[in-house]
C-alpha cells in the first residue's frame, strides 16, 4: 500500500471530530479494563507497550494468567499494588471516524475530587455497573456528580455480563434502576449497553453471546454521538489578553466559548456594559468576517473603550447576568474545610476576584440526595452556597453554559485549588440591615389562607418593554378589570415607585439593578398577602428579571413582554424622552444609548401596535384563568 502524503494525513486528522469522555462508577466495576479493551481492540497499542503490559500482568495483574488490560491505564505503582485507580489517567486514541480523549477516573469515595476534575472537561460519561453487584452507592455518587457537572450524554455500561451468564433479565433490572435514578437527576435519554470488558463483548464489536441485545456496541455509540449542539448559541468571549503591540492597534484576545461574532456586530463589554461594534476579527492566518466557538481570535472594536483581562464581550441583546452575588453548588477539594465568611480568591472565566462564601444553605448527601444543614464543607463534600464577590462579574447559570457558569475557589495563602463551583442562579443583594440578628418570623395566618379568602392564586404579572410600549396603560386597565371581577390586586408602576421607595436611586446600571431588586422584594410581600401584583417597569436586563423570578416560588412570576417596536414607541414618545435622548440630553436611555434585552420565553407577549388595550387585557385574563389563578 502506498504511503499517504503528510499534508493529506494532517488534513484528514483535522476533519475528524474530537470526543472527550470519562469512565466512572464504583470500585472494581472494570473502568480501566474497559478502556484497555477499547485501546486493544481498536489496535492502538504499540507492540513494546503491549509486551510490557504482559510482563506486568504476571506481577500486578488481577486476571489470573491472562493479560490484564487495566494495566494499560493504571500507571501509578500505588494503583497497581492496590488494584484501584487513584489519579485521573488520560489516554488518547482515534478511529477512522473520530479522535478520543479518555479520562479514567477513580471509583473510591476518597478520590471524588479527582473524578470531578476529570468530568469537568468531558462531553460524555460512561457510568459502569457491575452486573453481579448492581447499582452501588458510588454509582449513585458519580451519577450525581455527572449530572451536577452538566454532562448531557451518559452511557451506562453494565459490565461483567459474563459473570451472570449474559442474563437478559438481570440486565433489564439494572437498566431500569439506573435509568430511573438518572431521570431523577435530570439526565434524559441515557443509553444502557451490556458489555464484558474482559472478553470484549459489545465493546468494539457486537457480541454473539447476547443476541437479545439489538443496540450498537459501545465504540459505535462513541463514534456517532452528536455533541456539536452542546455549546450555547449566545456569544461569550472572555478577554484573556489586551493586545497592544503599538499605538495603532488595540485588540482583545481570547477564545470564543460559545456563539458566533461577525464584523459589524454590535458588541457590549461586561461587567460595565460599554458598547461598540466589531471592527475586525484577527487570526494568525488572516482576518475573518465571522468566527465561532471554539476559535481563538483577536477582536478589534470601532471605539476606544476600557476593557481589561477578565471582561466578557457579548451581543447586547443576548447578555448574561452581571452581579456580585450568586448561589452555586460547590464541590470542596481541600483538606481544610470551607468556612463561611473566610476570604477566598474566585476565578471565573479569565477573571480573578476576591470573595467569600457568605453561607452554606445546605449540604447534599450524594448517597441519597438528602439535604442537611452545615456550618462547613469538608473534603469531597458538596453544598449549595451563597457566594459574594467584591466586584461585579459576568456569568451564566451552569445549566445554560458550562464555560461561563463555572468557577474555582482558590486558597489565598497557598493559591491551591480549594473548590469547584457551578452557578445555579443569581441571588438578591443583601443590605447591611439583613445580616446577623434579623430573623424571619412565621405568621399565624398562611399565604394559602390569605389567597383562599380572596378566591385567587397570587402571582406577579411583570410587564416589561420599552418606554412608550404601553406597559402602564395595560397595567392600569388590567387592574381595573381584576377589580371589576372581584379580585384583589395591587399595581406597582415605575414612575410612582421612583417617587417614593426608590427616590434615592439614579438611572445608572447599578441604580436600575437595585431598583428592580427592591421592587421584587416588595412584590414578594404582596404575593405573600395573597394579592395579584401587577408591575410595569422597563426592566431592560434579563439578569434583573431573572433575579425576581428566582425570588419567586415556582410559577408565581409571569413575564409579560410588551413587544411594541422601537419605532412605534419613539413615534408616540408621550413624555418627550426619546427626543431628549436623541439630542444627548438623557444618558443611559433604554433603546437609544442603553440596550434592552428582550425576554426569551415570556409567558405572555403583547404588541400594542397590533392589539388594542382591551385585547391585551383579555389575553392576560385568559392566561390567568387557564392557569387556575382566578377562581370563581
Amino acid at each position: 500500500m502506498s504511503a499517504i502524503p503528510v499534508h493529506e494525513f494532517i488534513a484528514s486528522q483535522e476533519r475528524k471530530g474530537l470526543l472527550r469522555f470519562i469512565t466512572c462508577g464504583s470500585v472494581d466495576d472494570g473502568k480501566s479494563t474497559l478502556i484497555g479493551r477499547l485501546l486493544h481492540d481498536s489496535q492502538k497499542i504499540l507492540e513494546d507497550h503491549m509486551a510490557a503490559v504482559r510482563a506486568d500482568s504476571q506481577r500486578w495483574g488481577t486476571t489470573g494468567g491472562e493479560v490484564d488490560l487495566a494495566l494499560l491505564v493504571d500507571g501509578l505503582q500505588a494503583e497497581r499494588e492496590q488494584g484501584i485507580t487513584i489519579d485521573v489517567a488520560y489516554r488518547y486514541f482515534d478511529t477512522d471516524r473520530r479522535k478520543f480523549i479518555i479520562a479514567d477516573t477513580p471509583g473510591h469515595e476518597q478520590y471524588t475530587r479527582n473524578m470531578a476534575t476529570g468530568a469537568s472537561t468531558a462531553d460524555l460519561a460512561i457510568v459502569l455497573v457491575d452486573a453481579a453487584r448492581g447499582v452501588q452507592v458510588q454509582t449513585r455518587r458519580h451519577s450525581f456528580i455527572v449530572s451536577l457537572l452538566g454532562l448531557r450524554h451518559v452511557i451506562v455500561a453494565v459490565n461483567k455480563m459474563d459473570l451472570v451468564d449474559f442474563d437478559a433479565v438481570r440486565f433489564k433490572e439494572i437498566s431500569d434502576e439506573a435509568q430511573a435514578f438518572l431521570r431523577s437527576l435530570g439526565v434524559k435519554n441515557a443509553q444502557v449497553i451490556p458489555v464484558s470488558a474482559l472478553r470484549g463483548d459489545n465493546v468494539v464489536t457486537r457480541s454473539d453471546a447476547m443476541p437479545w441485545y439489538k443496540g450498537p456496541p459501545l465504540l459505535e455509540v462513541l463514534e456517532t454521538v452528536d455533541v456539536t449542539q452542546d455549546r450555547g448559541e449566545d456569544l461569550r468571549f472572555p478577554v484573556q489578553y489586551v493586545n497592544r503591540p503599538n499605538a495603532e492597534f488595540r485588540g482583545y484576545s481570547g477564545t470564543i466559548v460559545s456563539g458566533k461574532v461577525r464584523v459589524g456586530d454590535p458588541i457590549m463589554a461586561l461587567p460595565y456594559r460599554h458598547a461598540s461594534t466589531v471592527k475586525s476579527i484577527v487570526t494568525y492566518d488572516g482576518d475573518l468576517e465571522e468566527a465561532g466557538a471554539p476559535l481563538a481570535v483577536t477582536i478589534t472594536l470601532a471605539d476606544e473603550i476600557d476593557i481589561t483581562r477578565g471582561d466578557m464581550l457579548v451581543h447586547p441583546d443576548r447578555a448574561p447576568s452581571v452581579g456580585k452575588q450568586f448561589d452555586a453548588h460547590i464541590l470542596w477539594m481541600a483538606e481544610q474545610p470551607l468556612l463561611p465568611g473566610k476570604p477566598y480568591d474566585i476565578k471565573i472565566g479569565n477573571h480573578y476576584v476576591r470573595g467569600t462564601i457568605e453561607q452554606i444553605e445546605y449540604r447534599v448527601d450524594v448517597n441519597d440526595l438528602s439535604r442537611h444543614g452545615a456550618e462547613e464543607l469538608k473534603l469531597n463534600e458538596i453544598g449549595v452556597c451563597r457566594v459574594v464577590l467584591n466586584q461585579p462579574v459576568a456569568y451564566d447559570v451552569y445549566d445554560s453554559s458550562r464555560e461561563t457558569g463555572s468557577f474555582i475557589v482558590l486558597d489565598r495563602l497557598n493559591h491551591a485549588t480549594a473548590g469547584a463551583g457551578m452557578i445555579r442562579r443569581s441571588s438578591a443583594v443583601r443590605t447591611a440591615g439583613h445580616a446577623g440578628n434579623a430573623v424571619v418570623h412565621e405568621h399565624k395566618i398562611s399565604r394559602a389562607q390569605r389567597a383562599n379568602q380572596k378566591s385567587q392564586r397570587p402571582c406577579i404579572l411583570w410587564l416589561t418593554g420599552l418606554s412608550g410600549a404601553g406597559k402602564s396603560t395595560i397595567a392600569n386597565a388590567l387592574e381595573q378589570e381584576l377589580f371589576r371581577r372581584g379580585h384583589h390586586s395591587y399595581l406597582l408602576d415605575g414612575d410612582n415607585v421612583r417617587h417614593g421607595l426608590n427616590r434615592d436611586l439614579d438611572f445608572s446600571d447599578a441604580g436600575r439593578v437595585e431598583n428592580i431588586r427592591r421592587i421584587g422584594e416588595v412584590a414578594q410581600l404582596f404575593v405573600d398577602a395573597g394579592l395579584i401584583v401587577v408591575t410595569a417597569f422597563i426592566s431592560p436586563f434579563r439578569s434583573d428579571r431573572r433575579l425576581v423570578r428566582d425570588l419567586s416560588a415556582a410559577g408565581d412570576f409571569i413575564e409579560v413582554y410588551v413587544s411594541t417596536p422601537l419605532d412605534v414607541c419613539e413615534e408616540r414618545d408621550p413624555k418627550g424622552l426619546y427626543a431628549r435622548a436623541r439630542r444627548g440630553q438623557i444618558g443611559n436611555f433604554t433603546g437609544i444609548s442603553s440596550p434592552y434585552e428582550a425576554p426569551e420565553g415570556a409567558e405572555i407577549e403583547l404588541d400594542t401596535s397590533r392589539q388594542s388595550v382591551e385585547e391585551c387585557v383579555a389575553a392576560v385574563v385568559r392566561y390567568l384563568e387557564e392557569t387556575g389563578r382566578l377562581k370563581s
